[in-house]
């Protein structure tokens, strides 16, 4: 909001080259807005503008960075200022960045910093990908149990500078091992002769190092915490995950479950500056996927060329059916996909789901139904246009509408725990998968309604 308001002006010392009214004025400006700033200024003046923040303001503004942006900068400045931010960024977003890298550049990246903060580096991406310990930083402050509130407090103040986060104070043994977590609160309160072990109550909530990332979101989510120790099997206190980190995680996961749910492959760049190229294949498989799948409603029309033939009336209620039976499915699979991911849902309540559906499902195609069936009634009052069938020819729109609302609600709830069980990604069972699904039986379905109600008659 500060760059916006701002801009202007900041745009007149630039073109008069009022570097040091620039420099002056940055300065008290937060790095989000900095970065914001940057963004938007063309490649030259966004590397003029950044060499004038002092290293640890750089160092903040570029963690607030896209990657492309990150790698431009670095590609535009010296082997000096690269050193420079690399080691006075954040381990954990340094890591973010080192990994998204090409393996060559990333280890060119690491020769540049000092000895130990490459340590750190090579330590963190020796964990999974996807793994919490790829997103904790070991910048930290832990306490001993048996110190003084004094003591804890003299080291906090000589220590905790360079901590990501101080508003949660770890407790280890001597060994090293997670046994408490304390908020800062209960030491500024507390009497400073009191001991560190009066204070604990040994209920905490930890993550540990191979943990999946989705999994810490849950957690941040389910206790509302703001950071979590890291601990590996033995309970060796590594590093701590703080809650910016773990929303880009979960920014990231709904992006990719919207992509998928939209049957569009996950989008690892922007859409404004993916290549043409890799967005045609990230489209192209699925659709050309849904399209194949397509055909089986041609052929599934196929069988009943005769019926459709005697009776082109009932092509007229196709799209109207099976339209219903894939609004249905694509309400049930998000409903499904949604809860699964919150946690609401597991795959052991797959029948709960089940049965619920089945109700569900009838009483919307019940609804849908009488909508179908007055619908018919009113055109034929209205222009006699499907003669003294018409009972007949609503009895078949309406049934089948129940029996494909039905099949889709069923199909769209329980092709996600399909897939899940299989070990895949419930938002791979997208809306365009569903209603690919529910056309070829929702063919099916209508016709043979039809040739139970209008035998002998119009079939």
């Amino acid at each position: 909001m500060l760059s916006q308001l701002l801009r202007p002006e900041i745009n007149d010392l630039i073109a008069e080259r009022n570097l040091s009214t620039l420099k002056e004025i940055l300065a008290d400006w937060s790095p989000a807005d900095i970065s914001e700033l940057l963004v938007d200024l063309p490649q030259n003046e966004r590397v003029l503008i950044f060499r004038l923040l002092n290293t640890e303001l750089a160092a903040d503004t570029f963690e607030y960075l896209d990657f492309d942006s990150q790698v431009d900068l670095l590609k535009s400045m010296g082997k000096e200022e690269v050193t420079s931010i690399l080691n006075e960024m954040a381990p954990d977003d340094r890591t973010a960045l080192l990994e998204d890298l090409p393996g060559s550049a990333a280890k060119q990246l690491i020769q540049l910093l000092s000895a130990e903060e490459r340590k750190i580096a090579i330590n963190l991406l020796g964990y999974p990908e996807n793994s919490v310990g790829r997103l904790m930083t070991p910048d930290y402050i832990a306490v001993r149990p048996e110190w003084t509130i004094e003591e804890a407090l003299k080291f906090i103040r000589e220590n905790g500078k360079n901590s990501e986060t101080l508003n949660i104070i770890y407790v280890t043994d001597d060994k090293g091992k997670l046994i408490d977590d304390l908020k800062i609160r209960d030491f500024i309160f507390a009497s400073p002769e009191s001991k560190i072990i009066d204070l604990m109550d040994e209920n905490f909530i930890y993550l540990t190092v191979t943990e999946d990332q989705e999994h810490a979101v849950a957690v941040f989510k389910k206790y509302d915490r703001i950071a979590l120790p890291v601990v590996d099997a033995n309970m060796f206190l590594l590093g701590i995950v703080t809650v910016d980190d773990v929303l880009d995680i979960a920014e990231e996961e709904a992006t990719e479950d919207i992509h998928k749910f939209a049957a569009v492959e996950a989008l690892e760049e922007s859409y404004s500056t993916i290549s043409l190229l890799s967005m045609l294949k990230k489209r192209a498989v699925w659709l050309s996927i849904l399209f194949i799948g397509e055909m089986f409603t041609a052929s599934a029309m196929g069988l009943f060329e005769d019926e459709i033939a005697k009776a082109i009336v009932l092509t007229l209620f196709i799209p109207l059916i099976i339209s219903s039976g894939g609004n249905s499915g694509s309400q049930a699979a998000t409903l499904v996909i949604r809860a699964l991911s919150l946690g609401e849902l597991t795959i052991k309540d797959w029948f709960f789901v089940m049965r619920r559906e089945i109700i569900t499902g009838l009483l919307l195609g019940f609804i849908l139904a009488l909508i179908g069936f007055f619908r018919i009634f009113i055109w034929e009052v209205s222009t006699n246009v499907y003669g003294e069938h018409w009972i007949s020819i609503g009895l078949t729109v309406a049934l089948s509408l129940v029996g494909v609302v039905l099949w889709g609600t069923l199909s769209g709830s329980m092709l996600p725990f399909i897939l899940k069980r299989l070990g895949l990604d419930p938002a791979t069972s997208s809306a365009p998968l569903v209603a690919t699904l529910v056309d070829v039986i929702g063919v099916v379905i209508y016709f043979t309604v039809a040739l139970l109600f209008l035998s002998g008659s119009l079939l």
